[in-house]
């Protein structure tokens, strides 16, 4: 068996992306997601394509029992993990101004408290081997004024940042993952409204993932894929506040349901 890799909400999207990629790599891939079903089936479909070994463990990161599982295993000695993906998320489509606050709080447990979770879990083994990758996926919400969905990946980038200026002297790498809007399950969970936005701002998840693992590869702290949105995320981050914020918020509004 090769060197071990967990990937969060690994059987959708995103995370199967890095489920895929990782298992060509040769990495035996720890796949964590609630349904124990496509868990199997992504297992399955790894074997066959890439003759590759995984580990499926079925957890609900919102929960303590499930968000303690993986901490356990990705805090092991004896399977080390080499690279953590911290991916799994959902977005909530209401204002936090009429929103149910226990869909706030679960969102900051899946988006902020699991993957702060995690990193701490891996850091310790990480270091002792001189050795590791993890990439946080954030997203370019970050850095605009987006509700909590925003505020939670403002967090994760921010901190993958702080992380991978300490680990600097290190082989050990923490990468953001900042995508913008990508062909995947995510707004259609969310039921958000999408059919406005043209063609040319979707990426495709393959394409993000083989860039991020590039990107994480040369120690890069940010990974912003698509050229559209390294153009947005330049102006997002250092235009003026009051427009990038106006910007921001007419966003969200275009895609919740009335």
């Amino acid at each position: 068996m090769g060197e071990s890799a967990l990937v969060t909400g690994a059987t959708a999207g995103i995370g199967a992306s890095f489920a895929r990629l990782l298992a060509s790599k040769g990495y035996h891939v720890v796949l964590v997601a609630r349904d124990e079903d496509r868990l199997k089936e992504t297992a399955e479909n790894l074997a066959t394509d890439y003759g590759m070994t995984s580990e499926v463990l079925r957890a609900d990161l919102s929960t303590p029992e499930g968000l303690k599982l993986v901490e356990e295993r990705v805090a092991s000695t004896t399977s080390p993990i080499g690279v953590l993906v911290n991916n799994a998320g959902f977005g909530i489509n209401k204002s936090f101004l009429v929103s149910n606050i226990e869909d706030e709080q679960r969102l900051l447990d899946v988006l902020v408290k699991a993957p702060m979770r995690l990193m701490h879990a891996a850091l310790p083994v990480m270091k002792e081997n001189d050795r590791g990758i993890i990439i946080n996926v954030s997203s370019v919400a970050g850095w605009i004024a987006g509700g909590t969905y925003s505020a939670a990946k403002s967090y994760l980038t921010v901190m993958s940042e702080s992380l991978h200026t300490e680990l600097i002297s290190t082989r050990v790498t923490v990468m953001a993952l900042c995508p913008g809007f990508t062909r995947t399950e995510f707004h259609e969970r969310g039921r958000m409204k999408m059919g406005g936005l043209p063609n040319f701002m979707w990426l495709n998840a393959d394409r993000v993932v083989a860039q991020a693992w590039s990107d994480a590869k040369r120690g890069q702290a940010i990974s912003v894929p698509g050229w559209q949105y390294w153009i947005l995320s330049t102006v997002s981050r250092f235009g003026p506040r009051p427009l990038v914020r106006k910007i921001g918020m007419n966003v969200r509004k275009k895609q919740r349901h009335k």
